[in-house]
């Protein structure tokens, strides 16, 4: 993954200091100069941008940045497209010096602009499942713009609007109270975002809220997969490379983003090794044996990446071949109302199903949640229990094998 952090070269200093980029791509590393440079106590790092709150100049700073850094990217994506890889003489060349006249077009961009920027941004950096919830995100908040005649921009977005808002997605656009939730939670985000920047002074988003509802997990049994896995199936067919790529999560907990972005330089030593793509926290997997044949296999291609909404869809059809017919309750929640449905569990079947299901099955064979955790990447509990579906056959079987009685 191509990916621009900045750098500051006196990071402690007490004047100010030039600001570095850093291109990493394809296993290399290239620090270009941007021609900025900022006080240190003015710097965020874990933002790796200027603080905008309380020094309003640094908006233009952060603007400059934003440019470097796509500039470096379509630098990079040029030269690939040709089979070539940037040397750092060239992407010295592409980024410096910033135009100021470009970082003035920046500034003058629109709201409905900043949030396309916003959404592309994540797509450039190969966060293809984040942009598209991203995406997601503005187009409700597009809908809403045009169908209630509402003038969204940064300083619309009041309390009427708040309230205008989530009734339009409760209404016309049907949603649940969990997307609800989340639409919101990313309208906040691109408000932070472009805040930082110095766009706008508006205090009131962090108060968008809608109460949600945890939904149920679903994971699959220990003896399902291995229904799964026994299921004859033709070899190297559409239907045998889905059902690797889902035994290959349920066997590592790995998200889809990051199932498919497997390398062979991330294997080492029997364990995976590598940067997830959501959190860029860096996690070690160990593989056990049949993880180890399907990871040889993705890397001499025979186990071959496709699309998420591809990969679903072909789970449902192996699923129902395995016959995962155990009736699940789907419940949702719209404006507090419960509604469920009850379906065939292969009719759920998700490459995420995979992800819940390690950790399932990992604590239900023993392993301390805190290890489990480490592998999967969550930092507490209340993200990770999310995962987790400890059914009440496995808690009697538990409880009994501790205190004694009942049948084990």
């Amino acid at each position: 993954m191509t990916t621009v952090p900045f750098l500051l070269k006196e990071p402690n200093g007490t004047k100010p200091t030039p600001i570095f980029a850093f291109l990493n791509f394809d296993g290399k590393r290239v620090k270009v100069y941007t021609g900025l440079s900022i006080l240190p106590k003015q710097w965020i790092k874990s933002e790796q941008r200027a603080q905008v709150r309380g020094y309003a100049e640094n908006g233009k700073l952060n603007d400059a940045l934003d440019l470097a850094e796509q500039r470096l990217l379509d630098c990079y994506r040029t030269h690939r497209a040709q089979g070539l890889l940037p040397d750092a003489e060239v992407l010295r060349a592409a980024v410096a010096p910033v135009p100021v006249e470009e970082v003035a077009q920046q500034a003058t961009l629109t709201f409905w602009q900043h949030l396309d920027e916003w959404v592309a941004q994540k797509r450039a950096a190969g966060l293809l499942n984040t942009a598209r919830t991203y995406a997601t995100a503005a187009r409700h908040l597009r809908d809403f713009s045009q169908k209630q005649r509402y003038a969204v921009d940064f300083d619309t977005i009041t309390p009427s609007f708040g309230d205008k808002f989530t009734a339009y997605l409760v209404g016309p656009a049907n949603l649940t109270d969990n997307t609800i939730n989340k639409v919101l939670a990313k309208v906040k985000v691109f408000m932070k975002w472009t805040g930082h920047r110095g766009l706008h002074n508006n205090t009131y988003y962090p108060r968008l809220s809608w109460a949600k509802r945890e939904p149920d997990v679903m994971t699959l049994t220990a003896h399902e997969v291995k229904q799964l896995a026994t299921l004859e199936l033709p070899a190297g067919g559409y239907l045998d490379n889905a059902r690797g790529l889902f035994l290959l999560s349920c066997y590592t907990g790995l998200r889809y983003s990051d199932l498919v972005s497997i390398r062979k330089e991330h294997v080492r030593a029997g364990t995976i090794r590598l940067i997830m793509h959501k959190t860029r926290d860096l996690v070690t997997i160990p593989l056990r044996p049949e993880a180890l044949v399907l990871v040889e296999k993705m890397l001499a291609g025979e186990l071959r990446p496709v699309a998420n909404q591809v990969l679903n869809r072909y789970l449902k059809e192996v699923g129902e071949r395995a016959e995962l017919a155990a009736p699940v309750e789907a419940v949702r929640y719209r404006a507090g109302r419960r509604e469920s449905d009850t379906l065939p569990k292969w009719q759920r079947l998700t490459c995420h199903t995979g992800r819940r299901t390690f950790a399932t099955l990992a604590l239900e064979q023993g392993l301390r949640p805190e290890l489990v955790m480490k592998i999967t990447g969550h930092k507490n509990w209340a993200s990770f229990k999310r995962y987790v579906n400890i059914t009440a056959d496995v808690v009697s079987k538990e409880f009994h094998r501790v205190y004694g009685g009942g049948a084990l």
